[in-house]
């Protein structure tokens, strides 16, 4: 495979990246610097550039991929990926203003007789996107067919949001969603809340972490109509490396220091605790 057979010939490649594979060609003697251009033209718009990668070539010999050899050139048919480094340990999980997004999700008017504590998340919502125009975080909000669901209820004030949106796919990520996070420069994590936590709020974390997005859901704002679904989800989302956490905590995470500016109004929505509901039950 690294032999340059000296001409112009284009070869077959298959192109992967996170759950995606495009078929397409590049001319032979191609390089790694090529590959890398060729990935950014089928997925630019789903790919983080801030974001280290490596390309991979499936082997026929090992029954896997393996990481592509130094010097490396096409010759012939094959199958690559783009796998995004993990982010160093010492700062998964860190939250800042400038690089965070909140998703509301489904917090609809109809929900409201069927989701679990809904009046607790709702809550919670109120408080996750006060503290949003705050400090300046970009709000994202859909509501599932609102033709027959209703619209986001009353007591979430969307005044700023970014983009307010329906749908009838369960997971958040379409293509204007896509959209306007390609707006937002360095963006690197997802704070997502709404109902329901086993379909809607799962599609949507799985979506963003397969575009290299760290996602944190926060529990305390979260719910289903069954508390065994809401809590087999967040268990699942947990082993996938999804952040499970609470308002107060990124809250004051997005702060980080009592010297912020804004800490004293962030302060004001959370000096009454968070209500302490069943959702704290196993089932």
């Amino acid at each position: 495979m690294a032999d340059v057979q000296g001409n112009n010939n284009h070869v077959p490649v298959l192109f992967s990246y996170s759950v995606f594979s495009r078929p397409s060609s590049v001319p032979a003697g191609s390089g790694h610097e090529l590959l890398i251009q060729k990935f950014l033209s089928i997925y630019g718009h789903q790919i983080d550039v801030h974001r280290k990668f490596v390309v991979q070539l499936f082997s026929d010999e090992w029954g896997q991929y393996v990481d592509l050899p130094k010097g490396f050139v096409i010759s012939e048919k094959c199958k690559l990926r783009l796998i995004p480094l993990q982010m160093d340990i010492t700062t998964l999980g860190n939250l800042s203003p400038s690089t965070t997004v909140f998703f509301c999700c489904d917090m609809q008017e109809r929900f409201r007789p069927a989701i679990k504590y809904f009046g607790d998340i709702i809550s919670v919502g109120q408080r996750l996107l006060q503290g949003a125009r705050i400090l300046g975080v970009p709000v994202i909000v859909s509501e599932q067919y609102p033709k027959g669901l209703g619209s986001t209820v009353q007591e979430l004030d969307l005044t700023g949001a970014k983009l307010v949106f329906p749908k009838t796919k369960f997971s958040m990520v379409l293509p204007e969603v896509e959209a306007a996070l390609a707006e937002i420069p360095g963006l690197r994590s997802v704070v997502l809340f709404g109902v329901e936590t086993h379909v809607c709020i799962q599609q949507t974390a799985l979506d963003l972490i397969g575009r290299g997005l760290e996602v944190h859901i926060i529990a305390d704002s979260t719910s289903s109509r069954s508390m065994m679904d809401r809590m087999f989800a967040l268990e699942r989302l947990a082993r996938t490396g999804i952040i499970i956490t609470t308002s107060e905590s990124v809250l004051l995470q997005l702060v980080s220091d009592k010297e912020h500016p804004k800490f004293k109004e962030i302060q004001n929505i959370i000096k009454a605790s968070a209500p302490e509901s069943g959702l704290l039950s196993k089932v």
